[in-house]
């Protein structure tokens, strides 16, 4: 796997920093704006998902999965794929909104170059377990949060 070429970045979230709070549950929940690039040349969809691993609940909390994506180089928006399945109960981006006081939660936002495409919206889960053998390459970003 091609860990070193791909990369995911974004004007709006800094590696390791906190997420402003526009981007968060209690305020609007606007979509941030992410970048990709080192696509490789044997990949024919990318993937999207954004984890916060430090929710109180068994699995944590899938915030955004996004599927369809072209393979290629550029803007990851959110109008450019499919949306699936949040942990919330809908589809598409849910802003962070950690219990008050649990301290920082991570993000993480994953983008998974595909050597096939995605069928259908699955959950977070059912993408990892049906698509973990078509993944050439992967990258993240990791922002915190807290209440």
């Amino acid at each position: 796997m091609a860990v070193k070429d791909l990369t995911l970045t974004s004007p709006d979230l800094a590696d390791g920093e906190r997420i402003a709070d526009v981007f968060a549950g209690q305020h609007g929940a606007s979509t941030p704006e992410l970048a990709v690039t080192g696509v490789p040349p044997e990949a024919v969809e990318l993937a999207l998902v954004c984890h916060d691993p430090d929710a109180p609940l068994p699995h944590g909390f899938t915030h955004w999965t996004l599927y369809g994506l072209d393979a290629t180089d550029g803007p990851v928006t959110a109008s450019a794929g499919r949306p699936g399945p949040n942990d919330d109960g809908g589809v598409g981006y849910v802003g962070p909104f950690p219990p008050h006081g649990h301290g920082d939660h991570r993000y993480y936002f994953w983008v998974y170059a595909l050597s096939r495409p995605v069928e259908g919206e699955p959950s977070r889960a059912d993408f990892l377990a049906r698509y973990a053998d078509a993944v050439v390459a992967q990258a993240r970003l990791v922002a915190t949060f807290s209440r």
